[in-house]
């Protein structure tokens, strides 16, 4: 149950003095913890619970709008690539004019945008309500950890983004089931309007409960923005349209030319700009700083490639009904949902290292068990135990990276610190996505064996990313 506010006092009526006190993070000085923690859960589990849902409904989706191989990622790419691109200025934004008033812009605009999924009548509208989508994600994801990173500290924080962490596994447990059974029972179209009830609870949390952060007076980096939107927009097409058709073209090397030349203008524009940018090239004068960033890279476009690819294997593969895949994807969320508040006390205790050693050591473990996955066999011997293990070592790491990267930078700039780092794990997912197109596009009979392969360079990245976090993190 959620407490009642401090002191039996209106929120509209606290003070400017313990608004500060807010804002600066100062353990305790928060007036109302649990409903903080409630509102940015909500917002956050908008943008799970849509990820989860819609990889399930990915087959669903291109039967009824014609989507083909080349087509069917950019139903989710449509909306990582915003997201991976305006995560950095999303957060900043918050930085600038208000971590509430942001999240709850960004709320309403995935609101709106998901009623526009919905009534979508062909592909193209479809994709760029997804854009939509992705933006208002793009909006809230940083400010909700902003918020949390500005008004818990110490111990505080390390449970607060835990049980953060916690609630974004439960949201993408409940959705593959629910998303499935509404998928099976009255359509696609459904899944979206589960964003509604969400949205309305949490923008009416927020405006009530939520004291608004202390508003910086720095211009935002838009030139940035444009520079890594169009960077990662090029690089996505090419790697789409190169793996769905298993080969290089001379228009994939020209997209991934150009992709590489944006990526230089936005270095460079980020040089100019010094702290003035929305990602300070100064933060990359530190080791365990670009050692989380490398980590989050790796471990995230392993896990993306895997929640892509598994509904879809179980889905083409193996004959599963959509609510079958939604399920068979549950005690992923339900692991990483009992553990991630334990990980994230358990780094507040001991410092992020070995959490972030061991965690994603692990998770490279339960990839190379689903070389056994087989959707003819039994999901309980050929599937579970590969997934099972994932989701132990992602439990692991998901709260105790979020809180390394919030404690790394001082209050004033969470938002920006943590709209970096989601960007970069969206940014991997993105990366993995596009790829992904190569095992979309074999026959069914194939896509068994090059899911193992896919399977095992997943678990060479992933264990990869724990020797980094070995190496860069300090004891």
């Amino acid at each position: 149950m959620l407490p009642a506010t401090r002191g039996g006092m209106n929120p509209a009526a606290t003070t400017a003095h313990e608004r500060d006190d807010v804002a600066r993070g100062e353990p305790g000085a928060v007036a109302h913890p649990r409903w903080t923690i409630a509102a940015t859960m909500l917002a956050s589990s908008l943008a799970f619970i849509d990820g989860s849902v819609t990889n399930v409904a990915l087959p669903a989706m291109g039967k009824d709008l014609g989507g083909d191989a080349a087509t069917l990622p950019w139903i989710i790419n449509a909306y990582l690539l915003p997201l991976s691109a305006l995560l950095l200025l999303g957060g900043a934004s918050g930085d600038h004019v208000g971590r509430r008033r942001m999240l709850i812009a960004g709320i309403l605009l995935f609101a709106l945008a998901s009623v526009g999924c919905a009534l979508a009548p062909d592909l193209h509208v479809l994709l760029a309500s997804r854009t939509l989508q992705g933006i208002g994600a793009a909006i809230l994801m940083p400010n909700s950890l902003g918020i949390l990173g500005s008004s818990f500290a110490g111990e505080a924080r390390g449970r607060a983004v835990g049980t953060w962490a916690a609630a974004g596994a439960i949201a993408s447990a409940i959705g593959p089931p629910l998303g499935g059974w509404l998928i099976d029972a009255v359509g696609w179209r459904s899944i979206f309007y589960l964003n509604l009830p969400v949205a309305v609870a949490a923008i009416l949390i927020a405006s009530r409960y939520v004291a608004e952060s202390e508003p910086e007076d720095k211009p935002l980096d838009w030139s940035g923005a444009l520079l890594a939107t169009a960077a990662l927009g090029s690089l996505t097409w090419a790697l789409t349209l190169w793996s769905s058709r298993h080969g290089a073209s001379a228009a994939s090397w020209a997209g991934l030319g150009a992709g590489v030349l944006l990526l230089l203008g936005f270095v460079w524009n980020e040089r100019q700009r010094g702290d003035r940018a929305m990602m300070p090239l100064a933060l990359f004068a530190s080791r365990p700083f670009i050692g989380l960033t490398l980590l989050t890279l790796m471990l995230y476009g392993a896990l993306g490639g895997l929640l892509v690819l598994l509904p879809y294997l179980l889905i083409v593969g193996g004959s599963y009904s959509t609510t079958q895949a939604g399920l068979a994807l549950l005690p992923f969320a339900i692991v990483i949902g009992t553990m991630s508040r334990l990980a994230g006390r358990l780094a507040e205790r001991i410092g992020p290292r070995w959490p972030l050693t061991i965690g994603p050591v692990v998770t490279g473990a339960g990839f190379a068990l689903l070389v056994r996955a087989d959707p003819q066999a039994s999901y309980w011997t050929s599937i579970l135990p590969g997934l099972a293990v994932i989701a132990l070592g992602m439990a692991g790491a998901v709260a105790p990276l979020t809180t390394a990267v919030l404690s790394s930078v001082d209050d004033r700039h969470t938002g920006t610190a943590s709209g970096f780092n989601s960007a970069v794990a969206r940014t991997g997912g993105l990366i993995a996505t596009a790829l992904a197109g190569a095992v979309i596009a074999v026959p069914a009979g194939a896509l068994a064996g090059v899911f193992h392969v896919a399977a095992l360079v997943a678990a060479g990245f992933a264990i990869a990313a724990g020797l980094i976090a070995f190496l860069t993190l300090r004891r």
